[in-house]
């Protein structure tokens, strides 16, 4: 008797192959554009020092419920007051939602404009503290499906009078990138930072093991150890690179994202040295 087939696994591969396609159909923005920003409303010295920041990184699901994402921001206790937010799959009426709702001030590029529902489609981030810089880094090698690019979203906040670099990532897939591209992508992401002495990275990166190359360049990942926050693995994370966290359990992952996503989303505590 032959061996047998598990249906469902087939289901769910080809569920990750259209989702794959659909994901990545669309047309690439500019290099540099477009940017959409806002700063922050409330002046943020009156939030005092702090050396303490609590980063949350959540991929929205092409902002598709930004309300029940708000939601999940706003009363779970380690992701309410935080201090940097970065998503992912977003557009620009949801980060600019998302941010004001949270009374923070945000920078968002997108990568592509989706042909099939005309809207972007890219990365955000949200701080507390000032925004004084930001770029869009274009990440190497397009996809398979649609010939498209990712990038992250890069600004620099300044924390007192300490500048952070800070990086919303969103990788490609398995389905529509070699696992070597993939790692070049990761590593352009990288190389971008390097300059910065104080630097966050957060996002989807589509594997749980490319952070490997983040740690050999001298970053902590407390978010490595954890449940799945997508169903193919734990694919969302943090990094700090002159930042540490204060002990082991400053970092965790929201289980219940009240169907807000396909993504849980995470977060971390980082302390700056």
């Amino acid at each position: 008797m032959g061996r047998r087939v598990d249906n469902r696994a087939w289901v769910a591969l080809a569920a990750v192959v259209v989702a794959a396609g659909a994901c990545n159909t669309g047309l690439n923005h500019p290099p540099t554009g477009p940017r959409f920003a806002g700063t922050v409303p409330s002046p943020a010295p009156a939030l005092g020092w702090r050396d303490t920041l609590r980063v949350v990184s959540f991929n929205v699901e092409n902002s598709q419920e930004v309300d029940s994402a708000l939601a999940v921001l706003t009363s779970e206790p380690d992701l309410a007051h935080a201090d940097v937010v970065l998503l992912q799959e977003m557009d620009e009426t949801g980060a600019r939602r998302v941010a004001e709702t949270l009374g923070m001030g945000y920078v968002y590029y997108p990568a592509i404009l989706r042909k099939a529902t005309g809207r972007n489609f890219g990365n955000a981030v949200l701080s507390r503290w000032p925004i004084v810089s930001d770029e869009k880094v274009l990440l190497p090698h397009r996809a398979i499906f649609g010939r498209t690019r990712r990038i992250a979203t890069a600004a620099t906040i300044l924390v007192g009078r300490t500048p952070v670099r800070v990086y919303s990532v969103h990788l490609a897939t398995p389905v529509n990138l070699a696992l070597r591209d993939r790692q070049a992508q990761w590593a352009a992401v990288l190389r971008d930072a390097a300059k910065h002495p104080h630097v966050i990275i957060g996002g989807d990166l589509n594997s749980g093991s490319l952070g490997a190359l983040a740690l050999e360049r001298g970053y902590a990942w407390p978010t490595r150890d954890g449940p799945r926050t997508v169903h193919f693995g734990r694919w969302d994370h943090i990094f700090f690179k002159g930042l540490m966290p204060p002990d082991t359990a400053s970092s965790g992952t929201v289980l219940d994202n009240r169907a807000s996503s396909d993504h849980l989303p995470v977060w971390a505590v980082g302390v700056i040295l």
